[in-house]
């Protein structure tokens, strides 16, 4: 859906989700809009992205809204589904960046444009669904955090199932496939099917959300390299399988994605492994969109102060001397 007009400060109340809801509501963020979106009877029949905007507090839901208190109301169309294709399908995966879908690269576009089917993640760029064909069927894998999500096997099915009906399916991810997205079991199961599959990267969200809070991974006056990690598991997990001791020790930037949650433990540890309780650390929440925030705090205060703040996934935490810069101001 395009947007030509201004709807900053306005309030706009969504009726219906259609297979576009996530670009449009995206889009009205940007524009800073105040979204409501109309409750379904059952949540479960909203899309995983829509609920996610509405826990992390981005729009409201309302199950009997009145149209005439908010300036703007816009009724979902009906979805179409696509035609079953006369050849074979192919499977295009592409890294969307962060969540402004103005990162996302050219080809990762023209994917877009030309794709039967879109397969999305939560934290894709969802405002770039509208430059998906009209007839475009979307379909929302996303998972949230330590909530509802689609079994990984489902989704690499889906990949599968689509593309053997002759369809051109882009999978739509934040940040880059292959970094902590598992592109790479994607690929993996639509070569085995005999799927052909391209890959277009993307900005990962690892060095683009410090970058778009003005932290640089790396400096030349301050470090020499940058280690990136998942903290969905804390140290001394069973599942774990980092050296928090030698990540201590490295002398980079330490990186850390999906580490929201388990940060109080990380930082902890990180300390018992020698870094200094005082070396500079910030949380990135929201990288790309118009609710982004950033917090900076000292590493033994950094947890404390990013629930302080309500800060929450999505988010990403930077540790090292470069944390404490913002070269934007």
């Amino acid at each position: 859906m395009s947007l030509d007009l201004s709807l900053t400060g306005r309030s706009v109340l969504l009726t219906g989700i259609a297979h576009d809801a996530g670009a449009t509501i995206h889009a009205l963020l940007r524009d800073g809009a105040h979204v409501t979106v109309t409750a379904p009877a059952d949540p479960a029949d909203l899309p995983t992205s829509v609920r996610d905007l509405a826990e992390r507090g981005l729009i409201e839901l309302r199950a009997e809204p009145e149209p005439t208190a908010y300036d703007v109301v816009i009724r979902a169309a009906r979805a179409t589904v696509p035609a079953e294709g006369s050849g074979a399908g192919e499977v295009i995966l592409v890294g969307g960046g962060p969540s402004d879908a103005g990162l996302i690269t050219i080809q990762g576009l023209e994917a877009l444009q030309r794709a039967d089917v879109v397969v999305h993640d939560r934290l894709a760029p969802l405002a770039a669904l509208a430059h998906a064909p009209e007839g475009a069927e979307i379909i929302d894998v996303g998972k949230i955090p330590r909530g509802e999500f689609t079994p990984q096997e489902r989704i690499n099915a889906i990949l599968v199932e689509q593309a053997q009906r002759g369809r051109t399916v882009v999978r739509l991810k934040g940040g880059d496939n292959f970094v902590f997205g598992r592109g790479g079991e994607e690929a993996q199961a639509c070569r085995t099917a005999g799927i052909p599959v391209t890959v277009v990267p993307g900005i990962t969200s690892s060095v683009a959300a410090p970058a778009l809070a003005g932290i640089p991974v790396t400096h030349r006056d301050l470090v020499q390299g940058f280690s990136v990690v998942s903290g969905h598991v804390p140290p001394g997990d069973p599942r774990s399988t980092l050296d928090w001791g030698a990540l201590a020790r490295s002398g980079t930037t330490l990186v850390i994605l999906m580490g929201v949650a388990t940060l109080p433990a990380v930082a902890t540890e990180l300390i018992a492994q020698g870094l200094a309780a005082d070396t500079p650390a910030a949380v990135v929440a929201d990288a790309g969109m118009a609710s982004m925030r950033t917090v900076r705090a000292p590493l033994d205060a950094i947890a404390e102060t990013a629930a302080r703040e309500g800060i929450g996934a999505p988010a990403v935490v930077v540790i090292g001397a470069v944390a404490a810069l913002d070269v934007l101001a």
